[in-house]
């Protein structure tokens, strides 16, 4: 395959919301030493993306970016120096390009695809070649794009200074995209899952995947002393907090003694106005909760997970598949919050993947973490 040197890209000229995408043509450079050049199948959307749009993720993110973090495709070209990947291989990038393994850091953090940087949005791109990993041999394109955003941030949840063991309780608030991923990924441990949702079709969903039980919200407001009388006043060892202000306070009521609260994002704190929070530093230190804040994760992480789902064979879930021309839809169907799991933009039309899980003894280098 001849490199292409165009590429048709999506760009945010404007940041006061998702109508300002709009498609251009941008230029590709051949790989450099240290780099690979992939062709981009499949697009994961996140909320992050929708705060891009909106110019509220940060007064520090790119101009005129290119959106997105979450991509898997195909690589087509090499580096001299390039020696784990070669032209074939299915990929997917890590969020954060130069979190490597580790902490997070404010250096490694300015390096995020789509926000600080310019993102995958696009049909090729160049990536440095340690933020690569290989996809999941038994995964498509359009699951694989799922992981590195939403399918990490909940195995760094759950691994993390005390990792989940079997009988633990998780709590998940919601069921989209990281939240789902939490839920396969507790029930992978053996721990039992509570699911928080506004909607009974989304909790029978989740309790078809295997949650235990559901509450909610809507029809039982203080969920938390609900979730209290199903752990019989225990309490939930770890809790994977999305909603922020107008959720913090009753997940901290719930959680049990030494438990965590793994905060990750703020979807019900993001109007102003919004109650709660305002005994949370009681509660932390009456009931030695321990917070932790969650970015993604690193790339040993991520390959790390990878042997997981390979092991489990996990397979993401997925919503609602857009065509490139459609990212506008995408980003619109996104912001309904209606999905359960993850959200895609297709960026090649007719893809050649692997849909049947892949044998005992297969080649593939997405099979390298298992057996």
């Amino acid at each position: 395959m001849s490199i292409p040197t165009t590429t048709r890209e999506y760009r945010l000229p404007k940041v006061d919301g998702i109508h300002n995408l709009q498609v251009q043509e941008g230029s590709i450079k051949p790989p450099g030493d240290s780099e690979v050049l992939v062709k981009i199948y499949a697009v994961s959307l996140q909320f992050r993306d929708l705060l891009v749009a909106q110019g509220r993720y940060s007064p520090n993110q790119k101009k005129n970016v290119v959106p997105c973090s979450d991509m898997s495709g195909e690589v087509i070209a090499v580096g001299s120096n390039v020696k784990k990947f070669k032209v074939g291989d299915r990929v997917c990038s890590n969020l954060n390009v130069d979190h490597v393994f580790g902490d997070i850091t404010e250096e490694t953090i300015s390096t995020g695809l789509g926000g600080y940087i310019d993102g995958v949005l696009t049909e090729y791109k160049v990536f440095p070649v340690h933020c690569l990993v290989h996809a999941p041999c038994h995964l498509t394109h359009t699951e694989a794009s799922t992981l590195p955003c939403a399918g990490l941030t909940a195995y760094n949840a759950l691994h993390g200074p005390t990792p989940i063991k079997g009988g633990d309780i998780v709590l998940v608030q919601g069921t989209g995209g990281m939240s789902i991923f939490a839920l396969q990924f507790a029930l992978a441990c053996g721990a039992n899952v509570i699911v928080i949702s506004s909607s009974d079709d989304k909790l029978s969903l989740a309790k078809s995947l295997g949650a235990r039980w559901g509450v909610n919200y809507k029809k039982c407001p203080e969920w938390d002393q609900e979730v209290m009388t199903t752990t019989k006043g225990r309490g939930v060892d770890h809790i994977l907090e999305v909603g922020g202000k107008g959720t913090f306070e009753k997940s901290m009521k719930c959680v049990r003694y030494a438990g965590w609260v793994h905060v990750i994002g703020f979807i019900a704190g993001v109007n102003e106005g919004t109650s709660g929070g305002g005994n949370v530093p009681k509660l932390i230190q009456s009931k030695a909760v321990m917070v932790r804040g969650i970015q993604i994760g690193s790339r040993a992480q991520f390959e790390e997970m990878n042997r997981l789902i390979v092991a489990r064979n996990i397979k993401p879930v997925v919503d609602h598949v857009f065509e490139f021309e459609q990212a506008r839809e995408a980003f619109e169907y996104l912001s309904q919050q209606k999905h359960v799991g993850k959200v895609i933009i297709r960026v090649v039309k007719r893809e050649e993947e692997k849909e049947e899980v892949c044998g005992d003894g297969c080649s593939d280098e997405g099979c390298r973490w298992y057996p």
